[in-house]
């Protein structure tokens, strides 16, 4: 057997060829199956202390959350005790530097035909002596009203006194003694003079024509009063009477007529107030349908309904916060 024949021959056994003995040696893969195993291991125990430490941050935003819920709680506390403790603090300094041991005193009447209000009042000073008098003093409508005070069983003084219908009344008494005085206010009245009058609402329909900036007359629905304590439709009682206009920056735009009538929700007849005439609105202005009532003793008070503030836009109008001084007072007003 010649060389040549046994180096085949030996490659036989050995199981190589030409190709495979051109092939280089493979190498072996760094991943074999323990690092794989590995690595799915450690991925979960990553996985396992990410959901391990989302849990404790959301419990920890919870605990957060509860502390200042809690601290808030004991603030709100804290607050409401000192308010407490400071009233009763003014209250006690307030009795102790009064002048009186008890007071009282309420509205008796009002008037409107004179614009005046009456008060029934009593008052035992704290301290008395011989001889003392007492007089009973209103500030109103911008005046000073006085009236003597009748002495009563426990050195006590009572009596009535008149002064000027006004939406503030600040009331007082005048104890006089050996010819000095020394004056304790008793008591303030708010909105006498707007309670005096009736509590209605104004309400309306505005109907515009295809160039949404219009206002159509229609000859019905178009503005009613409804009286706030039984939701009925309104209607003065002469002497009183009522008027309801289209008010633009608070000056009379327009009167509505009178006496129309319409079907309210009861399916009846009542009164209403329509508008006669087509109205152009234009922009930058402040629009208003307000009543005007007059109680036949010279005195006037403003309703107004919702104040709309012209808008070129689709909408035609949008609703606008109601303006500095268009309030129920007459006055500011131009009619």
């Amino acid at each position: 057997m010649t060389l040549g024949q046994r180096i085949a021959q030996k490659r036989k056994e050995l199981g190589l060829s030409r190709y495979h003995a051109a092939q280089p040696e493979p190498h072996k893969s760094v991943w074999d199956k323990w690092s794989v195993r590995v690595l799915f291991a450690l991925c979960g125990i990553m996985l396992a202390l990410l959901v391990g430490t989302n849990s404790k941050v959301k419990e920890m935003d919870r605990q957060y959350s509860g502390l200042l819920r809690s601290i808030e709680n004991i603030t709100d506390s804290v607050d409401s005790r000192i308010s407490a403790a400071t009233r009763r603090m003014e209250e006690t300094l307030e009795e102790q530097a009064s002048l009186t041991a008890e007071w009282s005193a309420e509205l008796v009447s009002t008037n409107p035909r004179a614009n005046t209000a009456t008060f029934a009042v009593r008052v035992v000073p704290k301290t008395y002596t011989e001889g003392m008098t007492a007089v009973f003093m209103i500030y109103s409508g911008g005046e000073t009203v006085e009236a003597p005070a009748q002495s009563g069983t426990g050195h006590s003084f009572s009596g009535e006194i008149t002064c000027p219908l006004s939406d503030e009344i600040f009331l007082s008494v005048v104890f006089l003694s050996n010819g000095t005085g020394e004056t304790q206010p008793l008591t303030d009245f708010y909105d006498l003079y707007m309670e005096s009058f009736p509590e209605l609402t104004v309400s309306a329909v505005w109907h515009t024509g295809s160039d949404r900036n219009t206002l159509l007359p229609t000859g019905r629905d178009t503005a009613s009063i409804v009286e706030d304590a039984n939701h009925e439709v309104w209607t003065p009682e002469p002497p009183a009477s009522i008027r309801v206009g289209l008010f633009r920056d608070q000056k009379l735009f327009t009167w509505y007529a009178p006496g129309v009538r319409y079907f309210d929700a009861t399916g009846q007849e009542a009164p209403g107030w329509n508008l006669t005439e087509s109205v152009k609105l234009e922009p930058g202005h402040e629009y208003c349908l307000a009543a005007v009532y007059s109680d036949g003793y010279g005195r006037q008070r403003i309703y107004p309904g919702s104040f709309t503030r012209y808008d070129p836009g689709p909408d035609f109008a949008s609703a606008a916060v109601q303006a500095p001084g268009w309030g129920e007072d007459p006055d500011g007003w131009e009619f």
